[in-house]
């Protein structure tokens, strides 16, 4: 008797081929949306604290951490920046000297951001009990330096995304917020890192060039940006 081989029929191959491509779409749709999700909450937590800062200023006449007379005119704020007009990390005697960390005490305070961040006198360093974080557990900031772009920038009041935030997520809020370019534009790269993170490396996240891109074949997980205002 003859025996003749077993196989698959074209049939059967094609409906594994077809099963295959549903579940690899699946997955590549799943992480699109988990991507989505990421730039979203980031562009939100931004736009939120532009909102806030622009609100306080409007109502107050200064700036929130900056505000000389906070401690008289907002309810559970004890104490005042030096009221120059900048958010700053050195403020002058009286004022407390870390106006970047008091100006979230400033702006919850005051009913401009949820939360309730409260600042001690000796606070230098940000910690979950004065500061927010970025969606990925790092601490955030805004205050009145040169710390983005190619550096040395001038100095201007600038809110850091803070980092561990992959490059890819990065460049897309840059794409829907601003140009796409991490050296121009209102939203640019920023090596900011708060105490305890790891330190930045601009190459991993930017490539050079004219004009320079975002590295996104790096597939970088620790940068960061800056919405300039």
């Amino acid at each position: 008797m003859k025996r003749y081989a077993s196989g698959f029929t074209l049939i059967e191959i094609a409906i594994v081929l077809v099963i295959i491509g549903l579940l690899l779409g699946g997955v590549l749709k799943g992480q699109e949306l988990i991507t989505g999700a990421r730039v979203r909450n980031l562009i939100s937590q931004q736009d939120g604290i532009k909102a806030a800062f622009f609100g306080f200023q409007d109502r107050f006449r200064a700036l929130p951490g900056d505000y000389a007379s906070a401690s008289t005119n907002i309810n559970n704020v004890s104490l005042n920046g030096n009221g120059n007009g900048r958010i700053e990390s050195a403020a002058a005697a009286p004022a407390f000297a870390h106006e970047e960390i008091l100006a979230w005490n400033h702006l919850t305070s005051a009913g401009f951001l949820n939360g309730s961040f409260t600042t001690a006198s000796g606070d230098a360093l940000a910690t979950d009990a004065n500061n927010p974080k970025n969606p990925y557990s790092v601490y955030i900031q805004i205050i009145y330096d040169a710390v983005y772009g190619t550096g040395p920038m001038p100095a201007k009041h600038n809110l850091k995304t803070g980092s561990q935030v992959p490059v890819e997520i990065i460049a897309e809020v840059d794409r829907k917020i601003d140009d796409g370019l991490p050296y121009a534009g209102g939203f640019q790269y920023s090596i900011y890192v708060p105490n305890g993170g790891t330190a930045l490396t601009p190459a991993q996240c930017v490539n050079t060039g004219t004009p320079a891109t975002w590295n996104i074949g790096g597939g970088n997980t620790n940068c960061g940006g800056a919405s300039l205002f």
